[in-house]
């Protein structure tokens, strides 16, 4: 065994090259070092930060109660809990079946009306797209494969275009019902004949 004296002294070699430039150690002041101990933080006074004290305060004032209240809320609503899109309102009376004078039974007949054109619009675009989306998935052989979306659109857009087509831009109840009757009183005189 060898005495410590004895050791080679290493020197600096990278790649086999001596370099001489390399000090043998580092620069402190370049380099230095972190505190050992985080530093403690010297309080002026005794108060507490009055901020803590406000935002506790609002915190058990405020922010508790409503939190609190509102959890009781949606645990009361969770048990029947309707969705928006799946309201059903009740069918109101047409135009037909209102009194001379009822303008209330007019307004909500006009209403009624509207969502019942806002519906059917909404059926004849879906329609529409499954039309679509056949014709793309289809390619060139649409007219064999898509006929069942094609006869279903058919239908929906004729009855449609019957009962709201040539209304105008100011379409109302009255003139739809109007419409329906001059419809009828045409089918009417051509069975007669």
């Amino acid at each position: 065994m060898r005495k410590p004296e004895e050791l080679p002294l290493r020197s600096n070699f990278v790649s086999g090259v001596k370099d001489d430039k390399m000090p043998s150690d580092h620069d402190k002041a370049a380099y230095p070092e972190p505190p050992t101990r985080t530093p403690v933080v010297n309080k002026q006074s005794a108060l507490p930060d009055p901020a803590v004290i406000v935002s506790k305060i609002f915190y058990y004032s405020v922010d508790l109660p409503v939190t609190a209240f509102r959890g009781v809320v949606e645990s009361l609503r969770s048990k029947n809990k309707t969705v928006y899109y799946h309201k059903k309102f009740r069918r109101v009376p047409d135009l037909t079946e209102c009194y001379q004078g009822d303008y209330v039974c007019y307004f909500e007949a006009e209403m009624q009306w509207r969502r019942d054109l806002k519906v059917d619009r909404e059926i004849v675009h879906v329609l529409q797209e499954r039309v679509a989306a056949c014709r793309q998935r289809e390619g060139e052989s649409y007219d064999q494969n898509c006929t069942k979306e094609m006869q279903q659109f058919t239908q929906v857009s004729k009855n449609f275009q019957l009962r709201y087509g040539d209304l105008g831009t100011y379409a109302d109840a009255r003139k739809c019902l109007m419409k329906q009757k001059e419809r009828m009183m045409a089918a009417q005189a051509q069975a007669a004949q």
